[in-house]
């Protein structure tokens, strides 16, 4: 598949997708959304694709946000309209049973750190700047900002960042718990593709189940969420993938994973 707006690399069950506008600093457009969407539908129904990795073209920008040009043309329908869009494509990066890594390697702003944060999680250059500086614009986070920030690092340090609209480095993100870790530019696509080598190794139903326990065990109360993890594992039981796993375990071997 070949896009306007992105790039796809391949190796050994992982898929690099690189937001491809550098002349916009890869801003968010609806034609961007619109690739996307499609692009990751089809990454999900892929079997041979075990961890994806998200990130910008260039050294400037991982995406520095929504396209101001094309959005201050909207009117309050239209507004409304691209929300919800983009609120559709990230909430599928949320529900993908795919792992997503972020590799943010410059500008993560606006609508480019809340696709950040609907990835499963952030690795972010020395270089990286994040924010949500909506309300300098006088508006708001569109693309689930005010929610899946709040519920990552809490409700007075989301508060400080969405009210003032400031831009904090990799490192205060990564000590608040937006960002995983913080490596230098050169280093950060090397550990991003070694952790998604890591899952790609993994049993892919394991992985799968477990990403759905985490994200569905966060809207129960914890005894639900107990119950129902214990219910995906006793499911994983009657898979091959966890028959082979164990038994590669006390054979002393590789185990071969087939998603089955």
């Amino acid at each position: 598949m070949e896009f306007k707006t992105l790039l796809q690399e391949r190796e050994a069950g992982v898929v690099v997708v690189t937001v491809n506008r550098p002349q916009a600093l890869n801003a968010l457009n609806g034609e961007l959304l619109t690739e996307l969407e499609s692009l990751l539908r089809h990454l999900e129904s892929d079997a041979s694709v075990r961890a994806v990795i998200l990130t910008g073209a260039g050294d400037k920008a991982f995406v520095a946000g929504g396209d101001i040009k094309e959005m201050a043309a909207l009117n309050s329908h239209e507004a409304h309209r691209f929300a919800r869009m983009g609120q559709r494509v990230l909430l599928f990066m949320e529900k993908m049973t795919k792992p997503i890594i972020a590799a943010v390697n410059g500008y993560a702003l606006g609508g480019g750190l809340e696709l950040a944060l609907a990835c499963d999680f952030i690795y972010a250059s020395t270089a990286a700047k994040l924010g949500l500086p909506e309300v300098t614009l006088g508006v708001i986070p569109g693309f689930g900002g005010t929610q899946n920030l709040t519920r990552l690092i809490g409700k007075n340090k989301a508060n400080e960042l969405i009210f003032t609209g400031k831009v904090i480095s990799a490192e205060k993100a990564c000590a608040w718990g937006i960002a995983n870790e913080v490596y230098a530019p050169d280093e950060l696509m090397a550990r991003a593709k070694e952790a998604a080598a890591a899952i790609a190794k993994a049993g892919p139903l394991g992985v799968a189940y477990a990403k759905d326990a985490i994200a569905n065990g966060l809207n129960m109360v914890k005894e639900d969420g107990l119950r129902y993890e214990a219910s995906l594992l006793g499911i994983l039981y009657s898979t091959g993938d966890q028959k082979e796993g164990m038994a590669a375990f006390v054979e002393k071997r590789r185990a071969t994973f087939t998603g089955n």
